[in-house]
């Protein structure tokens, strides 16, 4: 069986017990009956997320023997659920793994990836763009305007910032960051007026499109290829203490990920039923996209390019001073054996 509980940084640690006991959302296939019960932590209910969600309703956890539970733990709680030991894992970038191990005893390691690629796109009130997609046209659009970035510290907002840094603005002083815990308000705060620019993915983008707030996103940081976006990880004694679990969990994904690549009726449905307050056309429009920009891992391995284009968003954003080691960051034992 499956569940999943939208939990707040202040209360993911208070409220996920009592959580845990709520009715079902949902159902998988298989019995589920006397597996092993896990939590992952996602930091936001993404298309991006699809084969973990496949995963989840084609029973290929079950198969496994586990009984897999999300939890939606947003404003970064996603990793202090893990670091808590409220989560057995989380799926995020590596970037945020990283931060989440500063000071930390029992780091987070990556053991497969799911999002390769940097899945995130700017979009622009409806009837605004830049002239070109040049480096000339996207600084002059973009200075000055009230951009809706996500949270100080995510993935989405650093990527922002890297853009500017690379184009040669000053994210604190040539546009106005706002930085929402939520990324899902990014619809509402620029249908409202709460900013000319935002970033985001799917399903947010096509909701944008259709309630007419903006067009079709006018940059996309897929274009950066390889990126470790959103891997799952775990904490470096749970691989110690249970590699027959991460194993398991791995083979899953990994059949996941394979279905997405092969099997797009079942990736269809899967999505349906995730989301289903999607039309038609926005699911045809989000999948098109995730397709066309190849945003899924083909094999669950995470590249040392991957970590290396993610590191080097976070340490030119400023965010992250340190020293990284790509051995330390990922363990693909598990990804390699299937």
């Amino acid at each position: 069986m499956k569940k999943r509980i939208s939990l707040r940084v202040k209360t993911a640690c208070v409220i996920l017990a009592a959580a845990l006991a709520l009715p079902l959302a949902g159902c998988s296939k298989g019995k589920e009956a006397g597996n092993k019960k896990i939590v992952i932590a996602e930091p936001v209910h993404l298309i991006g997320y699809l084969p973990l969600y496949i995963a989840q309703r084609e029973g290929y956890f079950a198969d496994e023997g586990l009984d897999v539970n999300v939890i939606q733990a947003t404003g970064g709680a996603h990793i202090t659920a893990v670091v808590s030991g409220d989560a057995w894992g989380v799926i995020g970038g590596i970037d945020s793994i990283v931060l989440g191990n500063k000071n930390n005893s029992d780091p987070i390691v990556g053991v497969a990836n799911c999002v390769n690629r940097a899945n995130v796109y700017l979009v622009s009130k409806k009837g605004t763009s830049p002239k070109s997609g040049s480096d000339e046209d996207l600084r002059a659009f973009l200075k000055g305007k009230t951009i809706v970035a996500g949270r100080h510290g995510g993935s989405p907002n650093l990527l922002t910032r890297y853009l500017l840094i690379n184009l040669g603005l000053d994210p604190e002083k040539d546009v106005k960051l706002l930085e929402p815990g939520d990324a899902a308000t990014v619809v509402s705060m620029l249908q409202n007026g709460g900013g000319d620019i935002g970033n985001g993915a799917e399903p947010q983008i096509n909701e944008g499109i259709a309630k007419g707030v903006w067009d079709e996103p006018f940059y996309k940081f897929t274009d950066m290829g390889d990126f470790s976006y959103s891997v799952f990880g775990v904490k470096k004694s749970t691989v110690k203490n249970e590699p027959e679990t991460v194993q398991k969990f791995v083979n899953a994904i990994l059949k996941a990920l394979k279905t997405v690549q092969e099997d797009k009726s079942t990736a269809e449905k899967d999505l349906r039923l995730e989301f289903p307050t999607l039309g038609d056309a926005s699911v045809k429009a989000s999948l098109d996209r995730a397709y066309a920009d190849s945003l899924w891992s083909r094999d669950g391995y995470i590249s040392e390019k991957a970590v290396t284009n993610d590191m080097n968003m976070l340490i030119k954003t400023g965010i992250y001073n340190g020293s990284y080691s790509y051995r330390e960051l990922v363990d693909m034992r598990f990804a390699d054996k299937k």
